[in-house]
């Protein structure tokens, strides 16, 4: 497991103050208030606001970042957090970076790749990379995930949900 996990990256400059407007990969954009601690380019910050801006959105002030070229600076990085600063998560709620190199298999056996990446959306997108080298995506819909072994490694789906969604 890694020994940090991303939680926003950094979409543009807002405003004439240091605010930056982030996507968040939590789920809701409030919950990067719980942290009291981010990495931004290697420098540590701490979150001294958050406005939820719709969606996956919000905007926010760090400590250190005063005004709109500051703010430039970061367009486009990644806000991250020490795995053990991270909060405690509810029951079969998971990192997306606990997810990512997971083998993706249904509950038959059958082998569809290995977890490349995770779109965070209202329904999450999961991108593969198959053993013949291709690209295959799903949305995390109901009733297609049946298990996740962040431990084993593994993703288990239902076989005959994962034939009416993935791409």
């Amino acid at each position: 497991m890694t020994d940090y996990l991303t939680i926003a990256t950094i979409v543009k400059p807002q405003g004439i103050r240091g605010e930056v407007k982030v996507l968040a990969m939590t789920d809701y954009p409030e919950d990067l208030k719980a942290f009291d601690r981010v990495y931004v380019g290697g420098n540590a910050y701490k979150i001294l606001k958050v406005r939820p801006d719709g969606g996956n959105c919000a905007f926010i002030t760090l400590s250190g970042i005063a005004d709109r070229n500051a703010a430039e600076t970061l367009r486009g990085l990644e806000i991250t957090v020490l795995r053990e600063d991270a909060p405690a998560l509810p029951e079969d709620t998971y990192y997306i970076a606990d997810i990512i190199g997971c083998t993706v298999v249904d509950d038959d056996g059958k082998i569809y790749g290995e977890v490349e990446s995770i779109i965070p959306a209202r329904t999450d997108i999961y991108e593969l990379k198959t053993p013949d080298g291709k690209t295959m995506t799903f949305p995390a819909v109901e009733g297609l995930i049946s298990d996740i072994d962040t431990v084993a490694r593994r993703v288990t789906v239902s076989a005959s949900r994962i034939k009416e969604v993935a791409l």
